[in-house]
């Protein structure tokens, strides 16, 4: 065959393709726009949760809560199976493991070590603790079996290290993890609440300190089995502090790491915020702040910066509040502040608004500003066309004098469809409803422990525009007993939510608070298959 012969055949053949791409793409391609159809929504078949380490304490005792929703079917769907992203039904089981990060994780200084003789225990799929097995490695801490009850289990003393969690198939979506701490003396005492997070390259902290009588501790815990380092800025009422580490923190493969934040900056700050920064992988971020006379807790990172900002679940006798902000861009941020309440919407006397100036930190104390009743810190800008991004969170204590507790909030997203916490008391709970700006309808569902397919209890609640409502939950089982509280949005606008756990441990009144996030149990999966009629003639 001729050269000529050859090139026409191949011109030919790339003008048909050329032509049938341009029929796949064209504005007016009546069969392709025909065709095209919506992303549809299909459960998540994998989740990661990371848990901090609590510490080794032989003083402490720790709580793991594991739960997971019951998700239903999706149409098209075989019974008792979620869909999955290429449609093929996921199996109604699963499983959901917490297990020690790889590597030892370093204890503060002062704190007791852990016999290496002693292995960590795990709990069957009913919550009952066995031990690990002999020559097995590092045993789960927690396993949990089914979807639609709360595993609980109890770390033994000292057992506390970094944990990190994998939830399959039918435990996957929304999947949800709760690590709960007493530690009943010592300066740091308190009752310390978190909820395991996933992983992710950017964390914000407003509320952290470096100030004598306060040691905060930020974790940082590594799921992947490669090395990950973590960039740490630390801002103040001058701008950014001098760092010690400029180099960044790295995190090895498969562990968790402690950072005390006195040492990664010489400066001494009464009010601060963290930035971490992920340059290299992926790990999860939480704070464990103390501080002496007063109690410790953990501080989870606050919301994305925004024009808008909402800190539900300010318990109803705080004896102190105290906002800390920061606005990371170049422009100053005027905010008014507004407490939405069980009957509206009030202005604090005195506190009608706050500037924080660009790349620097701002602390209001708004004292008893709940006035005795529950309530959540509504801010947004003093001038609507004027919108700053800032950060935000609550130091919030209990109590007066030695009995004083100490907790934090930080800002929070809605919880979308759907959101759950785990770890609920039948005495000493407390689940906190915000609506900012709509009214909305929303269900709360109880699900008690024991077997998986327990019936939980289903309640309905209003919430009225501008109001926070505060739910004591009707409990389950005995005196003891935990469980799990899922919050839906069924009508209105949007809904923010927190869990306030104050269970009675003694003359000082313990507390801890947790928001609640959306739970993303799923994603968009868009409909594709392949179609070569374009290229008919």
């Amino acid at each position: 065959m001729k050269r000529t012969t050859q090139s026409l055949l191949a011109a030919v053949a790339a003008l048909t393709a050329i032509t049938g791409l341009a029929a796949l793409t064209a504005p007016g391609s009546g069969k392709s726009d025909a065709g095209a159809k919506a992303p549809v929504r299909m459960p998540v078949e994998r989740s990661i949760l990371l848990c901090p380490s609590a510490g080794t304490s032989e003083a402490a005792g720790t709580l793991y809560t594991s739960f997971t929703p019951t998700t239903p079917a999706s149409p098209g769907d075989s019974p008792g199976g979620s869909g999955g992203p290429s449609g093929k039904p996921v199996p109604a089981t699963g499983t959901a493991e917490l297990r020690p990060a790889g590597a030892p994780v370093p204890a503060p200084e002062g704190a007791a070590k852990l016999p290496k003789s002693r292995q960590p225990r795990t709990a069957a799929a009913d919550g009952s603790p066995r031990d690990a097995a002999p020559g097995a490695g590092p045993a789960p801490v927690l396993t949990a079996g089914k979807p639609g009850a709360p595993v609980a289990v109890r770390a033994g003393r000292g057992e506390a290290p970094a944990l990190v969690g994998t939830a399959t198939a039918a435990l996957a979506p929304g999947w949800t993890a709760q690590q709960t701490t007493v530690l009943p003396s010592g300066p740091a005492r308190g009752l310390l609440g978190t909820t395991c997070t996933a992983p992710d390259t950017g964390f914000w902290f407003p509320g952290v300190s470096t100030a004598e009588g306060r040691q905060d501790y930020l974790h940082l815990t590594n799921p992947d089995d490669t090395p990950a380092v973590a960039d740490i800025e630390i801002h103040g009422r001058d701008g950014q502090a001098p760092s010690s580490v400029p180099d960044g923190i790295p995190v090895p493969a498969g562990s968790g790491i402690p950072v005390l934040l006195s040492t990664v900056t010489p400066a001494e700050l009464a009010d601060a915020t963290l930035r971490v920064t992920v340059r290299t992988g992926r790990v999860g971020a939480v704070v464990r702040a103390a501080e002496d006379s007063v109690g410790s807790d953990w501080l989870a990172a606050s919301a994305e910066a925004s024009a808008t900002a909402v800190l539900p679940g300010i318990p109803a006798d705080a004896t102190s509040v105290r906002l800390v902000a920061f606005a990371p861009g170049e422009s100053d941020a005027e905010l008014r502040i507004r407490l939405a309440g069980p009957r509206g919407t009030i202005v604090p006397a005195g506190h009608e608004s706050v500037r924080i100036k660009a790349g620097t930190v701002t602390s209001v104390d708004l004292k008893g500003v709940t006035r005795g009743e529950a309530g959540s810190l509504l801010l947004d800008p003093a001038e609507p066309d004027r919108s700053t991004p800032f950060v935000a969170a609550l130091r919030v204590v209990r109590g007066t004098g030695t009995a004083r507790e100490v907790a934090y909030i930080p800002a929070a997203g809605p919880v979308g469809d759907r959101a759950s916490t785990a770890d609920n008391r039948s005495t000493g709970t407390t689940l906190t409803l915000a609506a900012p700006t709509r009214a909305a309808r929303v269900r709360v569902t109880v699900s008690p422990p024991g077997p998986a397919g327990a019936a939980p209890s289903v309640r309905m609640y209003t919430v009225a525009a501008g109001t926070t409502l505060a739910v004591v939950p009707a409990a389950p089982g005995g005196p003891k007993s935990t469980y799990a509280l899922t919050v839906e949005t069924v009508s209105g606008g949007p809904v923010h939510a927190a869990r306030t756990l104050a269970p009675p441990l003694g003359p000082v009144r313990m507390f801890t608070v947790q928001t609640l996030a959306d739970d993303r149990a799923t994603v968009p999966v868009p409909e594709a298959e392949r179609d070569l009629s374009v290229l008919d003639d």
